[in-house]
């Protein structure tokens, strides 16, 4: 049996995931509704590519889907499917590591990442100055552009981002600590003449307002990259 739509608003993500697991067919699209967006602001960032972020996040839901009688309860649900993103994320990042692009196809993915309504009426300091940051931001190895999206750019507490990388506090810190001083040198140049840094306007949390692609929905399996994603 399905859920109605008051139930399934007022349901927690858990008894959600319990229903999807017990056969319910309209469950996991609830779960997907909810969290997408920020799931596709994560891979969005951590990728730096539409195309690749919105695969990774399709590859995250199969994997999710497939994998729901596996969840304990130990973590949110929430936590649980950014663990995942991440994943297919980083996989896919390692993948790609071997392959080396032109400047110009550079440029264009990281025009990419500037929210659409940004990307039009933003002054365009501020937009130069996304972009440079998201330049240098592409430099980091794996698993510090991780961390550090989580942290610096989605607003998450440590406690969180290593519930979600799925490793312990001290090494989310240790990490965005490396990646911060590995960027240091190369956004100096941004700071303005009286030691304070250019103003992004955006704060944490940007990032949420991103639109999402569309995307086959999980049980369309056919039309979806298999899982790559670790549950």
């Amino acid at each position: 049996m399905s859920t109605d739509s008051n139930e399934a608003s007022t349901a927690t993500d858990a008894d959600l995931l319990a229903l999807h697991v017990k056969g319910d067919p309209d469950a996991f699209g609830e779960i997907v509704r909810r969290h997408r967006d920020r799931l596709w602001a994560v891979a969005l960032r951590t990728l730096g590519d539409r195309e690749e972020a919105a695969d990774a996040v399709q590859d995250a839901l199969v994997s999710a889907y497939r994998a729901a009688h596996t969840f304990r309860g130990q973590s949110a649900v929430t936590t649980w499917l950014h663990r995942i993103t991440v994943n297919a994320c980083l996989d896919r990042a390692r993948k790609a590591a071997s392959r080396r692009t032109s400047p110009v196809a550079e440029t264009e993915r990281l025009e990419q990442l500037l929210e659409p309504e940004e990307s039009a009426a933003a002054p365009a300091e501020r937009e130069d100055l996304h972009r440079e940051l998201l330049r240098a931001l592409r430099t980091l190895p794996e698993e510090q552009r991780a961390a550090l999206v989580l942290v610096d750019m989605q607003g998450y507490p440590v406690a969180e981002a290593a519930a979600i990388l799925d490793v312990p506090t001290g090494t989310v810190k240790s990490r965005c600590a490396r990646g911060r001083a590995r960027l240091l040198p190369l956004v100096t140049h941004l700071r303005t003449g009286d030691g304070g840094s250019k103003p992004t306007g955006g704060g944490r949390n940007r990032a949420q307002g991103t639109s999402v692609p569309p995307t086959a929905g999980p049980t369309d399996t056919g039309a979806v990259k298999g899982g790559g994603g670790r549950a």
